[in-house]
């Protein structure tokens, strides 16, 4: 079976209301369609790299290399692990997790989009406690990063709501003008805070060594 090889398939991480799997092809492709319809609104870009501007069928297929590519790049000093957001069986968006050198330094960034017909429902706040709780309970990590746009409200309402501090900031250009990106931090104390026993992590020990982990 494929999950012998790569128990990532596996991988389920659900919440009473989401679920998170790293996505097989099919779910790719239902991302790539998805992302197509729209992400954000067209005049601003939330995103470092301005990949939502490409146009059909280049999107969808940058899209696809780019699944393929976190898998063929993994190594347990640098990985990027992309979940499938789903909402009763219906994928909405994606929940990115990256590190580099996890197993020394314990900490990771996460990043993620909704499809805007699933926007203003709660489910990106529910999707980045679902990823937190993989990190920190899963994976044993000790710090959580992660960063917006100034202009991006909705992401950093969660990131304010779930008690982030400050973390600096940086600037990018994605479209070639210059935007402030704030930066944000969460230690395992703080998540300590906002813990929930109501999330449950399916099938990890399998997936342990490919983070450079020892399982059980």
């Amino acid at each position: 079976m494929a999950t012998d090889f790569w128990p990532l398939f596996d991988l389920t991480i659900r919440t009473p209301r989401l679920e998170l799997r790293p996505p097989r092809d099919p779910d790719i492709f239902a991302l790539a369609l998805l992302a197509s319809r729209g992400i954000h609104d067209p005049k601003e870009m939330p995103f470092r790299l301005p990949w939502t501007d490409v146009p059909s069928p280049q999107f969808e297929r940058n899209t696809l290399q780019f699944h393929w590519r976190t898998r063929a790049n993994w190594t347990t000093e640098q990985w990027h692990l992309p979940f499938a957001v789903s909402v009763d069986g219906e994928i909405v968006g994606q929940q990115d997790m990256v590190a580099t050198d996890f197993v020394h330094t314990k900490t990771f960034e996460t990043g993620s989009w909704l499809g805007q017909a699933h926007q203003g429902e709660g489910i990106g706040k529910e999707m980045r406690v679902a990823i937190l709780h993989f990190g920190f309970l899963g994976l044993e990590a000790r710090r959580a990063e992660t960063g917006a746009y100034e202009n991006n409200a909705p992401s950093l309402g969660v990131t304010y709501a779930l008690g982030y501090e400050d973390n600096g900031d940086a600037v990018a250009a994605p479209r070639g003008e210059p935007h402030v990106e704030r930066k944000f931090k969460m230690s395992r104390a703080q998540f300590e805070t906002i813990r929930r026993d109501d999330i449950v992590i399916e099938n990890l020990d399998p997936c342990l060594p490919l983070f450079g982990l020892a399982g059980d």
